[in-house]
């Protein structure tokens, strides 16, 4: 009777540890499925400097690769051309003036529900690589000397794999904080070690879905800072400039074009040993791989450098999203505009996981499922408060603007500012504001935009309202009350 009961308690014992073994490899095959998601960010790459969107200057095969395989997004708009508010508002799905990151180096809340946390709740392991400039700096505090500080865990946002920096621009003498917030240093130039970190992070998850967010410095000026190796790919006389790069200024725009692509051909060939690493992982189909940048940069277009500006050449980004699994290997263009907001909901429906109701941008995952357009009439462009490099005192202005499929229109605080048809004026050197027989387009176009302020909330106000409302300070001088009278100050500076 003994040998009976020791035999049955042996088979139940079994069965049981069988149980919870095909449990167990269920639950490791169903995580298996979720998709793996890098995010690959380029800091101030504007749209037209890619091989696949139609330069002819720049050097980019393993890009110009990757968008053969891609959703290429022709009118990705950055919806506040400028560093934080870009990053904010990517990392909540909201406009900047709903999380109230309008300007730089503002601290985005700690409470902020952001991309980091939602992946991590879902199982993911996290992890970020490069530039962050979400953690801000206390009232009152200098702005630059905090960049220079580690993040505190808890302002992490979610993310457990740290070798970050708030921000850099010195390539070449790049440190970095890791979870525990000692300092390394990235050695040479920093976009290498950076995707070889990377590459290390993937090749420990290959057996767990992780989201991965890679954050480049390049190519952000200091234009002329790449290894000599892509420096000598580059010379000047050879470059070709667009016709909006006034003629007093195209020496200077060649110079600073061909350090500028140096850095684009390095990144290219950083993403490229990423690709083949992904490839090598046996990783590819199942991850959602996404290139993109924060803004553009005019470089000497309009004979202005950097971003802020509402112009194309500051508000247009690359965009490509490649998902094998769910977009097959093929080169899918879509024209109608995405707006920043917009990134994330429709990650988190690529990635079948719910979306938050804090965030206000659209999920078009399924529009993209289906083969279609998006069907989205225009992104919003705002800049509620000009600041540092475009400061007031150097001309900068508050605007609201949309950018459709083929127009461009903006307004100021006086009113309408520019208009532009994109399809027969690419460059946006004549401006239809207050042209009789564009009237009826303009009146069309105040219409969208209008309807995009009051689904946002937005007021437009001037900026020493927004600065109140959030209780920030203006970082340097420049700020409206260095400025004249608002009146006088937008006249005197109202011919674009």
């Amino acid at each position: 009777m003994m040998r009976l009961s020791l035999l049955i308690f042996g088979l139940i014992l079994s069965f049981a540890l069988q149980a919870k073994t095909i449990t167990l490899d269920s639950l490791s095959k169903e995580q298996s499925k979720k998709p793996n998601v890098i995010f690959i960010l380029a800091d101030q790459w504007r749209a037209q400097e890619l091989g696949y969107a139609g330069s002819e200057n720049v050097i980019t095969p393993n890009l110009d690769a990757l968008a053969e395989e891609s959703l290429v997004f022709h009118n990705a708009v950055s919806v506040s051309p400028v560093c934080t508010p870009w990053r904010a508002s990517f990392m909540t799905g909201q406009y900047p003036l709903t999380n109230g990151i309008f300007y730089n180096d503002k601290p985005l809340p700690t409470e902020a529900l952001t991309a980091g946390k939602i992946y991590k709740e879902e199982g993911y392991h996290t992890g970020y690589i490069g530039k962050w400039h979400l953690n801000g700096h206390p009232r009152g505090a200098d702005s630059f000397a905090s960049r220079d500080l580690p993040v505190p865990k808890e302002r992490r946002q979610g993310f457990d794999y740290w070798k970050v920096r708030e921000v850099t621009h010195n390539y070449n003498n790049s440190f970095y904080f890791d979870e525990n917030n000692e300092k390394h240093f990235w050695e040479g130039y920093d976009v290498f070690p950076q995707t070889d970190s990377a590459i290390s992070f993937i090749n420990k998850n290959t057996d767990h879905p992780f989201f991965l967010m890679l954050s480049y410095g390049p190519p952000h000026d200091p234009y002329f800072s790449a290894p000599e190796e892509f420096k000598k790919l580059y010379h000047e006389d050879q470059i070709k400039l667009r016709p909006n790069v006034p003629e007093e200024l195209q020496d200077s725009a060649r110079h600073v074009l061909a350090g500028y692509y140096a850095h684009c051909t390095a990144l290219d060939k950083a993403i490229g040993d990423l690709l083949s690493a992904l490839d090598e992982a046996g990783l590819k189909d199942n991850t959602i791989l996404v290139f993109s940048s924060e803004h553009g940069d005019m470089l000497l277009s309009k004979g202005v450098l950097k971003k802020q500006r509402p112009w194309d050449e500051s508000i247009k980004v690359p965009l490509l999203i490649r998902y094998p699994d769910r977009y097959g290997n093929s080169r899918k263009d879509i024209y109608d505009p995405i707006n920043t907001p917009d990134l994330l909901p429709t990650l988190l429906g690529m990635s079948k996981i719910e979306i938050p109701n804090t965030m206000e941008g659209t999920n078009f995952s399924k529009q993209l499922k289906m083969e279609k357009d998006l069907g989205n009439e225009a992104a919003l462009v705002m800049l509620p408060v000009p600041f540092h490099e475009w400061k007031f005192m150097n001309g900068g202005r508050e605007y609201r603007g949309i950018r459709t499929r083929r127009y461009t229109y903006v307004k100021d605080l006086l009113g309408p500012w520019l208009l532009y048809d994109n399809e027969k004026d690419p460059y946006q050197m004549n401006n239809l504001v207050g042209k009789e027989e564009f009237r009826q387009l303009q009146e069309e176009l105040e219409q969208i935009l209008q309807a995009k302020l009051t689904k946002t909330n937005d007021a437009f106000l001037p900026a020493d309202r927004y600065m109140e409302m959030w209780n920030y300070l203006y970082d340097h001088p420049g700020g409206r009350s260095d400025s004249t009278r608002l009146e006088n100050y937008l006249q005197i500076n109202r011919n674009d």
